[in-house]
């Protein structure tokens, strides 16, 4: 071989794993379970698939004009807390008590710097909070009434009860009443899950992770799930990948799956796609976890993997292509 076919095989081996210079893409979820055809009707099923696209277009829009992929994250997580479908801002679900508790995180890839938010009940968008909280403060994870707090002297406005209202989640907090026969019983599926999520890649090869949710229906004493916990809910590392979680919280946690993930890559040397397909398959159910998360690297590969019957999610990837998906065969 000689020193020219050399060199310019070095240089292809080296540039090979990482995206275009340029590329963009970004995947987004609005939460992973018990998702049956026959649970929606035609029209729910329309608007839901349009909130998926108008969310993946606001950040991906983002992207085009040059803007980061944590503001890609922000601006797509936005769109999926403000419509009453998911479990996240406007459509979050009840706790035992009949509020409104939200989580939300969200982390830089470049330099790991994140930001969350937990247990707060007036922020209309936690994503923006936890925002400020990775941009504007030296800590990681406020909660409860010092989060609020810290709201206020960012000038964020408190958003009343009522606007976090829906009938639908109301009645969901009923049944869960209901059916419930001990305080430390684990709730039935169709009250566990929940969540919205983004990942994304921008045109300077950075990536980024943002999750937000309203919780588990009936949550009591507290409870916080995997949604603003770094390395559980979400991580970004542009070493290895960007992941948002989304399903049974405290699996989540125990599995440190969006850490699994990455880790995986890192040090077994794994392909996004196979790193997460063990972790959701494999390593989650084997405790008894159930649920999905998106990823992304900086490749611009995506993965959308989930072991439930559905999932919330769509992407546009590096080539453009937009798609969005509700249930498991899709």
């Amino acid at each position: 071989m000689n020193a020219l076919r050399y060199l310019t095989l070095c240089v292809a081996l080296c540039v090979a794993p990482y995206a275009d210079a340029g590329d963009i893409a970004i995947a987004i979820h609005g939460g992973a379970g018990t998702i049956e055809r026959a649970d929606l009707s035609a029209d729910q099923e329309r608007q839901i698939r349009l909130t998926l696209e108008t969310a993946l277009r606001a950040g991906h829009q983002r992207l085009e004009n040059g803007a980061s992929a944590v503001d890609a994250v922000t601006a797509a997580i936005v769109v999926l807390e403000d419509s009453p479908f998911f479990n996240a801002g406007k459509g979050a679900v009840f706790t035992h008590r009949g509020n409104n508790t939200l989580d939300a995180s969200i982390m830089d890839g470049a330099d790991r710097n994140a930001g969350a938010v937990a247990g707060v009940s007036h922020i209309r968008n936690p994503i923006l909070l936890a925002r400020r909280v990775m941009d504007e403060s030296p800590h990681v994870l406020l909660s409860g009434a010092g989060a609020e707090e810290f709201a206020l002297d960012q000038g964020f406005d408190f958003t009343p009860a009522k606007y976090f209202y829906t009938e639908h989640r109301w009645q969901q907090l009923e049944r869960a009443r209901r059916r419930q026969t001990s305080q430390l019983t684990v709730p039935p599926v169709e009250f566990r899950f929940g969540t919205v999520g983004a990942v994304a890649l921008d045109k300077n090869g950075n990536i980024a992770a943002g999750t937000s949710t309203g919780g588990m229906t009936n949550k009591r004493y507290g409870r916080i799930g995997d949604s603003p916990l770094i390395g559980a809910g979400t991580y970004a590392d542009n070493d290895t990948c960007a992941v948002s979680s989304t399903g049974h919280g405290e699996y989540f946690i125990r599995a440190a799956v969006a850490h699994d993930i990455a880790a995986q890559m890192r040090y077994a040397d794994r392909q996004l796609e196979n790193a997460a397909h063990d972790v959701v398959h494999n390593r989650l159910v084997k405790l008894g976890g159930t649920g999905g998360i998106i990823a992304i690297d900086t490749s611009g590969n995506i993965a959308l993997e989930h072991n439930t019957a559905g999932m919330y999610r769509g992407s546009i990837d590096a080539a453009g292509t937009l798609t969005t998906a509700i249930y498991a065969d899709e």
